[in-house]
């Protein structure tokens, strides 16, 4: 006998998974995800740490940002959280003391694992269009690539591309040389004896 439809993901089903998990509800489905590897946190972590100082400290920056690490987003029954997430100060001039955000980002950024790739290339995408989020990117540690996307009449443009150790000026960061070879880790060699 089949399953009858399945009851669309509610929030306490978020809120019950393992800590080791990273939950979101997308389309009323709940996707549970185990933390990422080391390729996909060197990512996420060196690239916050070159956005931090310039744009949210305003340190070598024009500033004028709040930059933060996996917020959980809020946008009706849709839970995201994407790698990292900015909100320009004129918008939200203080960080709510909330468990999670309402108001959608300005620029978010999913760094692209092979088991979460298409949902953020696809569902992940199309809902912060949806919530008018200005700016994606999408960072590939696999194949060493950023890939930079601007919101217009409610479609995805796509900016560049760009891969390796290539030195970038990308929206809406571009007041920033980045480094990308600083967000990859390095190929090791075995060491012989």
């Amino acid at each position: 006998m089949g399953e009858g439809p399945k009851r669309p993901a509610t929030y306490e089903d978020l809120v019950a998974l393992p800590e080791n998990m990273v939950g979101q509800i997308i389309d009323g489905e709940l996707i549970a995800m185990p933390r990422p590897a080391s390729p996909h946190a060197k990512a996420s972590s060196s690239l916050q740490g070159e956005l931090y100082g310039p744009f949210q400290r305003g340190r070598g920056g024009p500033g004028g940002w709040w930059l933060l690490v996996e917020p959980e987003l809020h946008f009706g029954q849709d839970v995201l959280v994407p790698d990292l997430a900015g909100w320009r100060r004129v918008r939200m001039p203080e960080v709510p003391n909330a468990p999670y955000f309402t108001l959608a980002p300005d620029w978010v950024c999913e760094v692209l694992s092979p088991s979460t790739a298409s949902l953020d290339r696809v569902k992940k995408k199309r809902i912060y269009a949806r919530e008018g989020v200005r700016h994606v990117w999408l960072v590939d540690p696999k194949a060493r690539t950023l890939e930079v996307f601007r919101l217009e009449g409610g479609r995805w443009v796509e900016l560049g591309t760009y891969t390796g150790d290539e030195r970038v000026r990308a929206e809406p960061f571009e007041a920033l040389e980045l480094e990308l070879g600083i967000l990859w880790l390095l190929e090791s060699t075995p060491k012989t004896p």
